[in-house]
């Protein structure tokens, strides 16, 4: 085996002071290693490669080969056995790979047990879409939520075998003195209270924003869906607001809110997120708390598939196991099929969800069709009232007309009686002219 061998590879230095999971000095070839366990599906594990493959090649890597496995349960000590460990060093120094990415996610003890014996990095999908969030964040915010992500997957990683470190002398300092590891380990835990604490701060600055919203009884609805499904293009196509579009895995993580007006006159507030993939990892999910929260407090999800892509019906059934782990599965959803205009004569995969939206946000197809829909699924969520309000009072019926969906007007002579669709907090606020 390859126990002291040393192999360039921006992971060899694992919890040393590099942010970057993989090299990009140079475009490092990379193995792909994908394990069906307990009778797994050896088609979808290679189609979770395939994926793995996009994700190394967005990261500024190539894959140079990959070997799949079928075995009952994970081995604890190398995930994959010896055996095969030996099966992939011998791949690596045929294709002179520098770095070895499994697919599902390596314990601290799993991964140096491999470095030793395959003499070169090994990481796992989770490094690889942390090392992706990290060159794609660009506010404050996002840097600090990717930032604490790395930090809380780093700090069981931390590498042991460094060289002790004398302590300040002077009396009843002297002695053994912290190894660097208890150094490190506790600068990067500081560092991590240090995040906490600011995005802690802007998750009560959204909580703010999110009350003084409900006050205003303005609808908000979320564009949520899997990475690269469209989303920052559907968002510019419905309010025209010149989001940077790039065809790349997580090219958004900054959350974009615009104002949508909806058939009805209503107001909206659509917020772009994150895009979520299969095996997100938990440290992202926590990290991106405060992010997050706009779509559990959202009072609809536009969810957006990709039509064209290989595997939609995968992709919605990830998207919403997310949405469950983040309080959100509740939370009123339209079905939103993009890129139709790719589907080239194919038949659109609707699978069981019969009542989904087909739309183009590249060419506008199908974009009055979701429009209605949003409009009908959020007014179905309101209570029918009705209201007198005196022909002197125009600015009322105005308040009534952008609050919610008014279904009749009939006047009178004292003034108007209007039946309207209105949410709780608009019929409360409006409580003075509501009659029945």
């Amino acid at each position: 085996m390859a126990e002291n061998q040393t192999h360039r590879g921006g992971f060899g230095t694992h919890g040393g002071e590099s942010d970057a999971f993989i090299e990009r000095a140079f475009r490092e070839k990379i193995v792909l290693v994908g394990v069906a366990v307990g009778g797994g599906d050896p088609a979808r594990t290679e189609a979770d490669l395939d994926e793995l493959a996009q994700l190394i090649a967005t990261a500024g890597a190539d894959e140079v080969g990959r070997l799949v496995q079928r075995r009952g349960a994970p081995d604890p000590s190398t995930y994959i056995g010896r055996g095969k460990a030996g099966e992939i060093l011998a791949v690596c120094e045929q294709a002179d790979a520098d770095t070895v990415v499994f697919d599902d996610e390596l314990s601290p003890a799993q991964q140096f047990n491999l470095e030793k014996i395959l003499g070169r990095s090994a990481i796992d999908r989770t490094a690889v879409i942390l090392d992706i969030f990290a060159q794609n964040a660009s506010s404050q915010e996002g840097q600090a939520q990717v930032e604490l992500a790395q930090l809380r997957y780093r700090l069981p990683r931390l590498r042991r075998g460094r060289a002790f470190s004398q302590q300040a002398g002077g009396i009843g300092t002297r002695g053994p003195g912290e190894t660097q590891l208890e150094v490190d380990r506790r600068r990067l835990q500081r560092r991590i209270h240090k995040l906490e604490a600011q995005l802690q701060d802007i998750a009560k600055s959204r909580g703010v924003q999110s009350r003084s919203r409900r006050r205003s009884a303005q609808s908000a609805a979320a564009i949520v869906g899997y990475t690269n499904a469209g989303k920052s293009r559907l968002l510019n196509r419905l309010t025209d607001s010149g989001v940077l579009v790039q065809n790349r895995l997580f090219a958004t993580l900054d959350a974009a809110t615009r104002r949508l007006e909806l058939p009805g006159g209503e107001r909206v507030m659509l917020t772009d997120t994150v895009g979520f993939i299969q095996k997100l990892p938990h440290q992202l999910v926590e990290a991106f708390g405060s992010t997050l929260d706009v779509v559990a407090e959202a009072d609809l999800l536009l969810h957006v598939v990709d039509a064209s892509g290989p595997d939609p019906e995968a992709h919605i059934a990830a998207v919403r196991r997310v949405l469950r782990e983040i309080g959100a599965g509740a939370v009123p959803e339209v079905l939103v099929y993009n890129k139709c205009d790719l589907l080239a004569g194919r038949d659109l995969p609707l699978g069981a969800d019969r009542d989904a939206i087909a739309v183009s946000a590249a060419t506008g197809e199908g974009i009055d069709k979701l429009l209605a829909a949003m409009a009908d699924e959020l007014r179905s969520g309101g209570i029918v009232v009705e209201l007198r309000v005196p022909y002197a009072r125009g600015e009322v019926l105005a308040a009534v007309q952008r609050a919610g969906h008014v279904l009749a007007t009939d006047p009178d002579e004292e003034g108007y009686r209007v039946q309207a669709r209105l949410d709780e907090a608009s019929a409360s606020r409006l409580s003075e002219w509501v009659v029945g």
